[in-house]
């Protein structure tokens, strides 16, 4: 199994310098808004990328004003400095054509304090043999790297010092056997009682890996032969002018990178307090991530209980996680240990189901059972017609359906086929992966 150790990048700068456009360019679609207009990138945005071999993560940041009291203003500071504490690498924009101002060197000293790896980047220079850098080196970060974002020109010379700043082997596919759990979750949740309950039940640790962002510490253990990594997004410190709400960004923009890297979540939640807002938000991106999960609701001994508590928390969960109702279940408590032991056993079925793979023969017998149960609906007269399936891949599964008109399977129609094999190959807690594709190329 390999592991993709994505560096974060992160991109700032006063207002209006080009960082959005920049953004944009490489990540190869229209993500951030760019406008004139001060402020419009209030929140970090980010998004994969890939320069050579390398893969690494772009943080698009506001634009920093640092001689403004406005409430906006302050929280688009905030929200810079989480992109800074988190990013290996630092990418400082400024206007070649607006020239320096007060704010870039201001920016410089916020930077400086980072002891991060900052390379200036000097956009929207028109003539590159023509520009006069010299005032720009006075910032004092040594080589200038001039480009036009919009036309990309020297982006690539940019992305070659940025991907050479990065540590040995982020960024590629590295050889591991281990299985990666990522222990996700809004703050206060237990997560770091959890972690420390699981190693205490699996005590082998083979070692302490330093992870992605620079606080996060991935453990390696052995439980019953078999090598685990638990990714923790809990040993989280809290900075003294950091205010509550920006404490939970952090928590976000870790545990996002968290489940990235893992090939299970576990996402704990407090029993008291129920599924947050928060916790959504975070189950939609494992879910989009394409990742086997299962619920851990934490502080169980502290619920007042029947016979149908249990069955009544679950059901308000499904309600909350529609969108992913294969989740798995499960209810603990850190403190006192209820549980914890089967929380592996909890892994390991999720995992073999993310990793399941079955016969094309077999596959097809499936969902000819289905068609023949209920036929795909007709559109215009016409009928989509399912020629055969494939499993195109693993974690997650993923089948590709040949058919004379992708267009005509409708989406409650793609959706009845998921549950209908999901059914069939027993695949709960993880995503299944659909794909619909004209004729017969047999290329995924």
């Amino acid at each position: 199994m390999s592991n993709t150790n994505k560096p974060l990048v992160a991109i700032v700068g006063k207002p209006n310098v080009g960082k959005s456009t920049f953004f944009n360019k490489v990540c190869g679609s229209r993500i951030s808004i760019v406008s004139d207009m001060p402020g419009v990138t209030r929140d970090r945005i980010y998004a994969d990328a890939q320069w050579l071999d390398k893969q690494f993560t772009l943080i698009d940041t506001g634009g920093i004003q640092t001689k403004s009291d406005d409430i906006m203003f302050r929280h688009i500071r905030e929200q810079a400095q989480i992109a800074l504490d988190l990013a290996d690498v630092i990418l400082f924009f400024t206007d070649y054509k607006s020239g320096l101002t007060s704010e870039d060197y201001d920016v410089g000293a916020i930077l400086r304090k980072t002891n991060k790896p900052v390379i200036l980047v000097v956009n929207k220079v028109d003539h590159f043999m023509e520009a006069d850098l010299s005032d720009f080196y006075m910032l004092g970060f040594g080589e200038v790297f001039p480009i036009a974002a919009e036309q990309k020109q020297g982006v690539g010379d940019l992305l070659d010092e940025v991907v050479a700043l990065f540590p040995e082997n982020a960024g590629e596919d590295v050889d591991d056997d281990s299985i990666k759990i990522a222990v996700v979750g809004k703050p206060n949740a237990g997560k770091s009682s959890l972690v420390n309950k699981i190693l205490g039940y699996n005590r082998t640790i083979v070692s302490d890996i330093a992870g992605t962002t620079r606080d996060a510490i991935d453990t390696q253990f052995e439980y019953n032969g078999q090598k685990y990594t638990i990714i923790d997004t809990a040993g989280m410190r809290r900075k003294r002018a950091i205010v509550d709400e920006t404490v939970e960004d952090y928590s976000v923009m870790r545990s996002l990178n968290a489940v990235r890297r893992a090939d299970v979540c576990l996402l704990v939640m407090d029993a008291g307090e129920g599924l947050s807002e928060q916790d959504v938000k975070i189950a939609g991106y494992i879910d989009e991530q394409g990742k086997p999960s299962v619920v851990v609701v934490n502080k169980w001994d502290l619920i007042e209980k029947d016979t149908h508590t249990v069955e009544k928390f679950k059901k308000d969960l499904a309600c909350d996680l529609a969108f992913m109702d294969y989740f798995r279940f499960i209810t603990v408590s850190a403190l006192t240990g209820q549980r914890v032991g089967k929380l592996m056993d909890e892994v390991n079925y999720v995992y073999a189901k993310s990793t399941f793979r079955c016969s094309t023969g077999m596959l097809n017998d499936v969902v000819a059972d289905a068609i023949a149960a209920v036929e795909p609906p007709a559109s215009s007269g016409r009928r989509a017609k399912i020629k055969y399936v494939t499993q195109a891949g693993t974690q997650p599964p993923t089948f590709v359906f040949f058919t004379n008109d992708a267009k005509l399977v409708h989406f409650s129609y793609r959706r009845y086929l998921e549950n209908y094999i999901r059914r069939a190959f027993s695949l709960d807690g993880t995503p299944v992966k659909l794909v619909f594709r004209d004729g017969a190329d047999e290329e995924e």
